[in-house]
This record gives structure tokens, sequence and C-alpha cells, in this order.
């Protein structure tokens, strides 16, 4: 009997010897990387790609801002007082994607285009410009490219810091409404510290230059909290700004397989200029 038992200890030691090494779980992770891993953060609220990972987002986004702020003179529009400013009504549907790679656990590289756009500006009552009373557009969005190095890692008493270079192409020079006209330039930081059972924070900044007008200012900031509720929920919430725009983001994410992510989020206007309603939902795939 003893004979048999040393023999079937024997085995499985043998057996468990030879299994392939498991990757490290999450609770061999620091505390700090509880809630999103070791991953570059991305320019997605509460989205890391990691080294080596291919990310594809399909996603699609509507805008409703009752006070959108327009100049009938700077869209091409003649008449009585058509250099003033006005507050229409604005609606937007966009149907977009999004690519990342980690090429090193310091290095990824972002694309993102909105595929096909349409948007419809209903003028002020108060606007005698020659505009029409409905103007609408339609065709490709905005599309851009950043660059993120990661030069600082997280550590127990300091944040992770992340530089980023943003380039949106101006390919839409005959657009009013949708797209960008003019080349512009964003480079900025991010800097993020998770806190274990709290959750991660993270703050970012940018600047954005125009080179056809020359002017350089303080462009986009935010300030974002994350929490993984379980393996498969993760929350976030942003607050940020743009000049006098300020919104509220508040998004939920799950995990339907591995692989493969549902991303549904809302943001709410908290200035005037600001858009009043936008709410996103994709799926975001990871290769």
């Amino acid at each position: 009997m003893k004979r048999r038992r040393l023999l079937l200890a024997t085995v499985l030691l043998g057996a468990v010897l030879a299994l392939p090494p498991q990757p490290a779980s999450a609770a061999e992770q620091p505390y700090y990387l509880y809630d999103r891993g070791d991953g570059i953060p991305t320019s997605l609220l509460g989205t890391y790609v990691r080294k080596g990972e291919f990310l594809a987002y399909s996603f699609y986004e509507y805008t409703r801002d009752s006070t959108h702020e327009y100049k009938p003179s700077e869209m091409g529009f003649t008449g009585p007082r058509a250099s003033g400013d006005f507050f229409g009504k604005f609606e937007q549907h966009e149907f977009l994607l999004y690519f990342a790679y980690g090429f090193t656990d310091w290095l990824a590289v972002e694309f993102e285009s909105a595929v096909y756009t349409t948007a419809t500006l209903k003028k002020a009552k108060s606007d005698t410009s020659t505009m029409p009373n409905k103007l609408r557009e339609d065709g490709l969005g905005d599309t851009e490219m950043q660059i993120r190095l990661r030069w600082l890692k997280e550590g127990d008493y300091w944040p992770e810091g992340v530089f980023f270079f943003e380039t949106v192409f101006p390919l839409q020079s005959d657009k009013k409404l949708i797209g960008t006209q003019d080349w512009e330039l964003s480079p900025g930081l991010v800097f993020t510290k998770g806190f274990g059972p709290i959750g991660t924070f993270a703050f970012r900044f940018a600047f954005t230059y125009t080179p056809k007008e020359g002017d350089f200012e303080f462009g986009e900031w935010a300030v974002e909290y994350i929490k993984r509720l379980s393996p498969n929920w993760l929350v976030a919430l942003a607050f940020e700004g743009e000049q006098d725009e300020q919104s509220i983001i508040g998004e939920v994410q799950y995990n339907l397989s591995k692989n493969i992510v549902l991303k549904v989020n809302c943001g709410f206007g908290v200035t005037k200029k600001a858009p009043d309603f936008a709410p996103e939902i994709g799926l975001l795939f990871r290769f």
C-alpha cells in the first residue's frame, strides 16, 4: 500500500513539474495595478494596451447640443450680424473605428477615424444671415493619430508618467460642421496612480498648436477615476474640459469574453457651451 502511495505521489509530482509555467495572476501584480494591469493608457477612457497587444474598437457616438456656438461669417455666409456669435441646435451621429498597438512596454501608437459622420445645425432665430435654417453635412469626420511614450513607471510612492503627441489631419477642408479643416498638433502628459481598493486616479492635459494660425494654447484636460469591481466589470468616471466647455463622462465596461469588451458611456455637459448629451457604445477587441 505504501509503495502504491509513493508511486502515485511520484507520478503526480512529475505531472505538475511537466506543466508549462502559468502567467502571473492579478493578485501577484503590485496593488496599484489592480484596476488596469501593466498596459499603457490610451486615449480611450479606462482602456490600456500592453506590449505586443493589438486593440480594435468599433463604436457609435451621438451628440446633441442645444446651445452650439457658431459664427455665420466663419462658415462663408454673409448678411447683417454675420460676424456675431449665435447659439443653434446641433445634432451629430458618428460611426468610428479605433486601433492601437503596443510595440513595447513603453511605446504605443493609436489611430482613430470617424469613418462616417452626419451633422445638422439649426440656425438661431436671431440669426439674420444668409445661412439656411438647417445646415447639414455628412462624410468622413475627424481622423487622428497618436504616439504614446511611458517615460516613468509607477511605484509605491510615485505615479506613472506618459507623454503623448496627437496629430489631427485636415481631411475636410471644404466642410464647416464635421471633421477638421486645418492641422492640429497636441502634445500632452498623463499621470496615473493606483490606490488598490480605493481605485485609480489619472490627470491629463495637453496643449494645441495650429500651424495655419500660429496659435499655441492650453488644450484639453481631464481628471479620471477607474475602479475594477470584478474580473469582468469596470467602471470609470471623468471630468474633462477645454477652454469654456466642461463635461462629466461615466462609463461601464463588461468583458463578454477574454478578448471582447463591451463599452458603454455617456457624457453630460456642465457648462453652456458643452454638448448637452453624448452617449457612446461599442465593442473592443483584443488580439
